[in-house]
Order: structure tokens, then sequence, then C-alpha cells
């Protein structure tokens, strides 16, 4: 026969379990082709929440069409032509949530972008969570905001890296380019200026 304090022992390890393995988080690099959209879902039940961070990683001018929309197709959330962005966003509903990121804005260039969802799952109930099990999911979510931003982080430094780069490599080949006008220029002038100093003689 079981007891109850092993029923209740049973029951708060579960719901630990279900607070704190919702905290799922996947990091994604995509490439969006020009005049193309990418969009993913995420089935959702009403009252959980899930959160949207992306980031523009090469490409173009370095933004982005991004927008979130609901089972009924309603659109949550829009952002136009940005290089960086964050949506959260509770569901109203059960079903399907879409998330797309559009670069039809572009006819040329493609687009890399890395992008984070992560989410928390409702459990019902909160009056039978321990204070620790609140702390526990408060960390959680916390602890996720931070890695957020370190790989936030990561891509800027990257894309500042890269173009840092290119700036040096555009900087030395028009040195080299200066250089070679300046070394013609000045063999042009002595040529000229021996010119000058000849001696022509008539016979």
């Amino acid at each position: 026969m079981t007891r109850i304090p092993d029923i209740q022992r049973l029951l708060s390890a579960c719901l630990t379990f279900l607070i704190v393995a919702p905290l799922l988080l996947s990091a994604h690099l995509i490439e969006v082709p020009a005049g193309h959209k990418e969009c993913f879902f995420e089935d959702l039940h009403k009252n959980d929440k899930m959160t949207v961070t992306y980031q523009v990683g090469g490409g173009g001018h370095l933004d982005i069409d991004f927008w979130l929309t609901d089972p009924e197709e309603r659109v949550l959330a829009k952002q136009i032509r940005q290089s960086t962005g964050s949506v959260s966003i509770t569901a109203e509903k059960d079903g399907r949530h879409e998330l797309c990121f559009s670069n039809q804005m572009s006819a040329v260039t493609d687009k890399m972008v890395s992008f984070n969802v992560h989410g928390v799952i409702y459990v019902s109930g909160d009056d039978i969570v321990a204070p620790v099990e609140r702390e526990i999911r408060s960390l959680a979510s916390g602890l996720l905001a931070v890695k957020d931003e370190q790989e936030y982080i990561v891509v800027r430094e990257r894309t500042h890296r890269n173009t840092a780069e290119s700036t040096n490599s555009r900087v030395k080949w028009w040195s080299i380019l200066q250089a070679i006008v300046l070394f013609s220029v000045v063999g042009w002038q002595v040529y000229y200026l021996k010119s000058f100093f000849e001696v022509k003689r008539v016979i």
C-alpha cells in the first residue's frame, strides 16, 4: 500500500520535471534565399509561453522581415527589415503557431539568420507549487535569457569581425594601387624632366 507522503513526493518530483524540462532551447542557423521565405512552427497549448530571438548574421543590409501567427493565421507579432529582434507570446489557444523569416524584399542577396526558440509549458495549479520550485523556474528562465544574450553577442562579434577584415583588405589593395600610381607618376616625371636637359644638335 502506497503511503500519502510517497505520493506527494512523486507528485512533487513530476511537477519539478514538468517545470524544468519544458524550458527547451533550440538554436538554428538558416539561409534565406533572395525573394523567398522560410517558415517554422511550434505546437503550443493554451497559456504556454514562447520566445523567439533572431539575428541576421550575413547578407546585404543585414535585415529580414519576421512575423509570428497563431493557429487561425492571425498575426501576433510582425517586424519589418530588422537586423535583430525578440518576440515573446503567451498562447491564447491550442494549435500550431508559425514563425516566418522573409527575404522577399531582396532580389539579389541571400541572408543568414541565427534564431533561438524557447518556451515554458504552462502547468496548472500554481498554488501547490513549492517556493523552491518557483525559484527553479525563475532561475531556468534567467539562464536561458543569459544564453540567448551570449549567442547574440557571438553573432554580432562575428559580423563585426567580417566587416573589419573586409575593410582591412580593401585598404590594403587601395594602398598598393596608390603606390603603383605614385611610382608610375614619378617615373614619368623623371623621364619628362630628362628630356629638357638633353642636348640637341642640328647637323
